[in-house]
């Protein structure tokens, strides 16, 4: 298997080498890594922050788009196994951020026998609901279609969707990531394919998610949290404060246990 280069495949603002724990953050469809990487200046120093870098976009925007989930998964497992070896980590992601982070927690469980202490999922139902079977298809919407999905679902300025040159930039990343996730099939297990925590997060004004079903992929705690706001409501600055305050104290929490 291909090896990757960390600093490839992360961005990390602020270094934290006395750390009790990494956050590694996944990006939303047609997002970078700037936006999670700038957590790390908002989180105490108990905290590493580890944004992912997808390809197609940033510094790696020669490359081409990742043409499924497993390529995500292997890139970001073969890039941080060391350091996901070293001390406690957890993962967050929000909406197709929210799979990315699932499919590679479960795939390093399954092959490595190592799993995040805790899973903060955000605005996406479960991999296995059946609500994502019924959604549409938008990566397939003409693009005047899909421009006018993205005014409703909100998150992006106006002034960028007004702009054809920075449109035409954008719409390939963001349909690249949705045709991955489209295309991300995952069966109910048996059984719990997890046993760390799971928080799921989700918008009061976001359209329904099957959030509840997550608790049905691990044998440890399932908290669902929802916040005001819409799809991105983790861009407003006390949601976002809540967002830090919240994950900080589960992960110093599970220092001590892990202790």
């Amino acid at each position: 298997m291909r090896r990757y280069r960390m600093e490839k495949i992360v961005n990390c603002f602020c270094k934290q080498p006395d750390a009790v724990a990494r956050l590694i953050c996944f990006p939303w469809a047609g997002g970078g890594s700037v936006h999670y990487a700038r957590w790390g200046k908002i989180f105490n120093c108990s905290i590493e922050v580890y944004s992912v870098k997808l390809p197609g976009r940033e510094a790696r925007a020669k490359e081409p788009f990742a043409v499924d989930i497993h390529e995500i998964v292997n890139e970001v497992t073969q890039a941080l196994l060391p350091q996901l070896q070293e001390k406690p980590f957890a993962f967050f992601g929000h909406s197709f951020g929210a799979l990315t982070s699932f499919a590679t927690a479960e795939y390093l469980k399954r092959v490595y026998g190592l799993e995040p202490t805790h899973l903060f999922v955000s605005g996406s139902s479960a991999p296995h609901s059946i609500a994502r079977t019924t959604s549409q298809k938008t990566s397939e919407l003409p693009d005047k279609e899909f421009l006018e999905w993205m005014t409703t679902v909100g998150g992006t300025p106006p002034e960028i969707l007004g702009n054809p040159e920075v449109v035409n930039l954008f719409l390939p990343v963001l349909k690249a990531d949705l045709r991955v996730v489209e295309n991300y099939s995952y069966l109910k297990p048996p059984s719990s394919v997890l046993s760390c925590a799971i928080t799921a997060f989700d918008g009061t004004e976001d359209v329904p998610h099957d959030i509840d079903a997550w608790k049905e992929l691990t044998s440890g705690e399932f908290t669902k949290q929802m916040l005001p706001g819409s799809h991105f409501y983790l861009k407003d600055p006390q949601n976002e404060a809540h967002l830090v305050k919240y994950i900080t104290k589960c992960l110093e929490t599970t220092e001590i246990d892990y202790i």
